[in-house]
């Protein structure tokens, strides 16, 4: 106080001698303070304004969590230099730091996946104590895990899965209250699963899966409440799966390739979420539980390569998909009721001792696509709606079956024989010895029936050749000159009618062929799918053209196809690949001429490179634009839905530009070939939800499977690889759910200079995820996710509109 009066004095001496015109003193000591008002003010002020300019940039990290995150850093060995940014301390928490996220000056996530790290976890990291959320999957760490990251009070997630990492997990881990998710998943870890405490825990996902882990497994799993998923397969777990579950949340369980006895719990009938078990490749007895049946929402049972007996129950759930018991000692008949599972796909029940008929109902599962009955006793025919769809190795091994292959055919009604006919017949006698064929006889009948094949053989090379000449003699008289591309006027069909009897139908397009070109050109298989088999055909002139050759007995019949084969032949857009031919051979057979593409498809473009090939996000949203022009054309121009939108029916010019296949093809089909394409979409992870109930495509699940398509391009993850048992957009959801959205897009994107910031990727993943929304009515239309896309990134859209364009008019011009 003596000082502030002391200072005040002087600083009123000073006022006086500055304000001679007024001497009084309680003026001076007005104008004093409210000078004293207005420093302090402007000290507040400007001290905010330094630091508010930037509070991230401020802002330090406490000091014992720096000194931790430097010893984490000596331990690691970083072969790519991506830790060179861990220097300045004033830059952890500020973004200037790659992987680390603070809040409040605490580091609370270390985040460095794919990152190609090895050396070893370092101990310090139980330092950390706000840490939530250790993620260093797919690395090269090895060591062991240390204790003290198992003491962090605030720890949700740990991601340790795909390392080198060793040593076991201590009891401590029990005492870790806020753990939600661990995965050490494809590692090399050992000893005995911990048990985790129900009271306290919050664990959801526990995934211990592709290590070493022996003893049995804790009977404390069966009481969490919370418990979701839980994977301990591929280990050498022993002792029997404990039988107390109750009712709760568990939708996963996986417990395959272990050494588990006993018998399956008829406890776990009680989890009424489970949509997956799977307890394959054990040495489990005993019989399946009648009250699996009663599981509604299970969706894949896998109960092979046991000691399993007894019969099956009568499965009732309309949303099982895969039914596999291959392997064990299962017996009786194969219930009439599992052709009441619409949803069923693969059903596996070889090498067991079922007897009695195949059911017919089994012929009437419209999604079923595999199918294995091999090596037991059944007896009877196989039905001929099975006979359609799969070949003889389903069926194999049944001694009393018949009529699944040539060698197996099913006697016909025996017919007592007329009078007259009697006579003809030799006597009994006779008849006995010429039943007996010797083995002179069996080595002569084998050696003549090679010599036919030979023969046919010969003669199939023989007819190539000749027709190869006629085509060049022809050539040579002016006829036909395929050297030389013939222009097809717009709009006109070719009509050719080739040597063998067949029908070649040309549309619009830059060159013509023969019949016998086509059919004799050098083919290399490009891919199988529901629909047919793509081929590589480079015909004698060096041009070189895709074929799809159809599967029989897929399409209708040939008026109906001709008429819509048409159709699709008259479809021209930049991003639709072109129907250029199709051709029907005298024996039915039916195939289609496209353009060929030299850069193949999507999927293979994006999954089968080599490190060294990087896609950047430019090329990534063009093809993405590309992708939905094409689409937009389809659904407002041609009004058709494609319903197998995939990235392996996405093909690519020499500049990236996409093309879209398949396109129309469902039109061609038969009812049964659409519906598994459809269940073909399912299991590669294009289908929308609401396929699984309504079998019919329309722009909506279009829609579905372009949100897909963005999603496989953003995050760079196939999406027929599920993650942690989640498809492509549920995995999706959950990270970005646990705003940890930086891990959801692929480390080619974050690594790209012209992405700082992500605003495009964030708005494209934005709009990807209304695509895939599970209501329809939520999706937008295509046209609507068009628009959006050129408001994203207006420039990259007018650069795709204008090769459209152009190629349209190359295309317009060539035609």
């Amino acid at each position: 106080m003596e000082s502030q009066n002391g200072s005040s004095s002087h600083f009123h001496k000073h006022l006086q001698c500055m304000n001679s015109v007024n001497n009084k003193e309680h003026r001076s000591r007005y104008s004093f303070h409210r000078t004293l008002v207005f420093l302090t003010l402007l000290l507040i002020i400007s001290s905010r304004l330094v630091s508010g300019k930037s509070s991230d940039e401020v802002i330090t990290v406490a000091l014992s969590d720096y000194t931790a995150l430097q010893s984490i850093k000596q331990d690691l060995v970083d072969f790519r230099g991506v830790l060179r940014t861990w220097k300045d301390r004033r830059g952890v928490c500020s973004g200037g730091w790659v992987g680390i996220k603070c809040d409040q000056g605490q580091v609370i996530a270390i985040q460095l996946p794919w990152k190609g790290l090895g050396g070893m976890i370092s101990s310090k990291m139980g330092n950390l104590l706000s840490l939530r959320r250790i993620s260093l999957h797919d690395n090269l760490l090895a060591g062991t895990i240390p204790q003290s990251i198992w003491l962090l009070p605030n720890l949700r997630g740990v991601y340790l899965f795909n390392n080198r990492l060793s040593g076991s997990i201590p009891p401590s881990i029990a005492r870790t209250p806020s753990l939600q998710n661990l995965d050490l998943s494809n590692n090399q870890l050992n000893g005995t699963i911990p048990h985790i405490f129900s009271n306290s825990s919050k664990i959801y996902r526990f995934n211990l899966s592709y290590n070493a882990f022996s003893g049995s497994i804790p009977p404390s799993f069966t009481l969490l409440p919370s418990l979701t998923f839980l994977a301990l397969e591929h280990n050498n777990l022993s002792g029997s799966i404990p039988d107390a579950w109750s009712s709760g949340q568990l939708t996963s369980l996986t417990l395959d390739h272990n050494f588990l006895t006993g018998k399956i719990p008829t406890s776990l009938s009680k989890m009424g979420n489970l949509e997956t078990i799977n307890l394959g490749h054990n040495h489990i007895d005993g019989i399946i539980p009648n009250e699996f049946a009663n599981l509604s929402k299970l969706q894949i049972l896998d109960l092979s390569n046991n000691a399993i007996n007894g019969s099956v129950p009568s499965f009732t759930s309309s949303n099982l998909s895969v039914l596999v018991l291959d392997n064990n000692r299962l017996n009786g008949p194969i219930p009439d009721t599992i052709g009441n599972l619409s949803s069923l796909n693969k059903l596996s029940l070889s090498h067991n001792n079922f007897t009695g008929g195949i059911p017919k109902s089994v012929g009437n599962l419209k999604n079923l696509d595999s199918l294995n009955l091999s090596y037991n006793s059944l007896s009877g025919v196989v039905p001929s709606s099975l006979l359609k769809k799969f070949n003889s190795s389903s069926f194999v091994g049944n001694i009393q079956l018949c009529g699944y292959s040539i060698s197996t055919p099913c006697s016909s009604p025996s017919i007592s024989p007329s009078p007259s006919s009697s006579q003809v017949l030799p006597s009994n006698k006779n008849n006995k010895k010429s039943r007996k064929l010797s083995t002179k006889d069996i080595i002569l009948i084998a050696a003549g029936a090679l010599l036919l094949v030979l023969l046919l053989l010969c003669c199939s090379l023989l007819c190539c050749i000749i027709r190869k000449r006629a085509a060049r003699s022809k050539s040579k008289k002016g006829k036909t000159d395929i050297s030389t591309p013939v222009p097809v006027p717009s709009g006109t069909d070719v009509v050719e009618t080739g040597e063998t009897g067949g029908k070649l139908v040309h549309f619009s397009g830059t060159f013509v062929f023969t019949a016998d070109d086509l059919l004799c050109a050098t083919a290399e298989i490009m891919g199988k799918s529901t629909y047919g088999t793509s081929y590589k055909a480079t015909l004698e002139d060096g041009n070189m053209v895709a074929v799809k050759r159809l599967r029989e007995k897929v399409t209708k019949v040939q008026k109906e196809f001709e008429a819509e084969v048409s159709e699709l032949g008259k479809i021209r857009h930049a991003n639709i690949l072109a129907l250029r031919a199709y051709y029907m051979g005298p024996k039915g057979e039916k195939l289609l001429v496209f353009d060929y593409m030299p850069r193949g498809s999507l999927a293979s473009f994006l999954h089968a490179r080599g490190p060294e090939s990087l896609i950047n996000w430019s090329t990534r949203l063009k093809i993405i634009v590309g992708i939905t022009r094409g689409l937009v054309f389809l659904h407002s121009q041609e009004n058709i839905i494609h319903g197998n939108l995939t990235s392996s029916n996405v093909l690519l010019d020499e500049q990236t530009n996409p093309t879209i296949a398949d396109v129309g093809l469902s039109r061609l089909m038969t009812n049964a070939a659409n519906t598994n394409v459809v269940a073909t979409a399912g299991t590669l992870g294009y289908r929308a939800p609401e396929l699984s109930k309504l079998k019919k495509a329309n722009t909506k699940t279009d829609v579905y499977s372009l949100g897909v398509i963005m999603l496989e391009m953003l995050t760079g993850k196939s999406p027929s690889e599920a993650t942690d048992g989640l498809d492509l957009p549920q995995w999706v959801a959950s990270i970005v759910k646990e705003e940890w959205t930086n891990e959801v897009f692929d480390l080619e994107l974050m690594g790209d200079p012209a992405n700082v910031g992500g605003d495009e990727l964030l708005s494209t993943l934005k709009l990807a995820m209304h695509c895939v929304d599970p209501s329809p009515e939520e999706r937008p239309e295509a046209q609507q996710v068009l628009e959006k896309l050129e408001e994203i990134k207006p420039e990259v859209a007018q650069s795709s509109d204008d090769a459209a364009v152009e190629a349209a008019g190359v295309a317009s011009k060539s035609e």
